[in-house]
């Protein structure tokens, strides 16, 4: 029997952006998704936010990119149907999806809401689910899934700014609540001010934190500390600067992902400090002990979050007014958004227009 097409394996039409091969060139690509099931919540996707990911899986960077690839694992929409088992959620609901659609829900990890550490855990694209149907992302109109997977998204919210915070912002709210950076009137470094980076700045200062950027870029100074709220700024390719600030920050948010020295950035730590590492090099980086020893450092590494924190990060942030600052562009956009974000030519996340672009 003939595998059947995505567009005729569901019986839910759909209209979806995806990429064929390695050129990473996304397309419009039809697929379809399943009817309800009992738990599952149906989605009109309104937007997607643009994660660093999706271009390295639309280019196959990482070397496990299964074609034909529907990005998009930063979804914000509004619940059209829900199955009958479905009580957290009703017609006419805000809500969000993030990195992963499914787990076993019954490890340890799944039972302490940590889905995001599940052997089993099904991403949100580019993965199969438990019964073998592959998962395409939100660089389409509409998605269908499990109610545990799904976010309630606060009225004061706005929803382009939110779609970043389910991938970007859980990602750095995380590491700071499980290691303890979270203290008020402590010092917090934040090492690039990309789409992490930037979110890292506003969540640190919410939390009472002083903040300060670590960038190679000076130009972006002004935009740390006038726009984002940083209390100060340092160039970590100035020698002065750097010596200057040793032994001075108790705690630094490393999100930069382009292989880099650790060393300059542990001298920054007091003693007990923490490095904590969410950017993933594509080679191992160089990690000296003794700067380790000599002062009880400790550096470490988080992945994004379970749906229980991400809900609290998402409550975190409505109390706050957090959100992401975005460039919203539309689907045909896509490909040139994709070339700018390679460059970081972005501040500091493209969201799709979604509704207004897949019709």
């Amino acid at each position: 029997m003939a595998k059947s097409s995505p567009e005729d394996e569901h019986p839910i039409k759909t209209l979806a952006w995806g990429a064929r091969d390695s050129s990473g060139l996304i397309s419009p690509f039809p697929l379809s998704r399943r009817e309800n099931r009992d738990e599952d919540v149906n989605i009109k996707i309104l937007y997607c936010g643009v994660c660093h990911s999706d271009l390295h899986a639309a280019k196959n960077e990482w070397g496990f990119t299964s074609y034909p690839v529907v990005p998009g694992h930063e979804i914000v929409g509004v619940v059209t149907s829900v199955g009958n088992n479905v009580k957290k959620f009703k017609a006419g609901d805000q809500v969000g999806v993030g990195v992963i659609v499914e787990s076993c829900k019954s490890c340890e990890n799944c039972e302490e809401d940590r889905e995001n550490y599940c052997p089993k855990l099904v991403y949100t694209y580019n993965a199969h689910l438990h019964d073998g149907s592959k998962t395409y992302g939100g660089y389409s109109d509409k998605i269908v899934v499990d109610q545990r997977y799904v976010l309630r998204i606060p009225e004061n919210l706005p929803l382009d700014g939110t779609a970043p915070l389910l991938c970007a912002g859980i990602t750095v709210y995380s590491p700071m609540k499980y290691y303890g950076m979270n203290e008020k009137g402590k010092h917090l470094g934040v090492v690039g001010l990309g789409g992490l980076g930037h979110v890292a700045v506003k969540i640190g200062k919410a939390f009472g934190l002083k903040v300060t950027v670590i960038s190679t870029s000076p130009k972006k100074k002004a935009e740390a500390i006038s726009k984002l709220g940083a209390d100060s700024f340092l160039v970590s390719t100035d020698p002065e600067q750097m010596k200057a600030a040793a032994e001075t920050m108790d705690y630094i948010m490393d999100t930069v992902s382009a292989v880099h020295a650790l060393a300059p950035l542990l001298s920054l730590l007091k003693l007990n400090g923490k490095l904590i590492t969410v950017g993933l090099p594509n080679k191992p980086l160089e990690l000296p002990i003794s700067s380790l020893v000599v002062a009880r450092r400790m550096v470490g590494g988080s992945n994004f979050g379970g749906l229980k924190e991400t809900q609290e990060m998402l409550d975190f942030c409505a109390e706050h007014n957090i959100a992401a600052d975005v460039e919203v562009i539309k689907m045909d956009d896509i490909n040139n958004a994709m070339e700018r974000l390679a460059k970081s030519d972005v501040q500091y996340r493209f969201v799709i227009d979604i509704a207004n672009s897949l019709k």
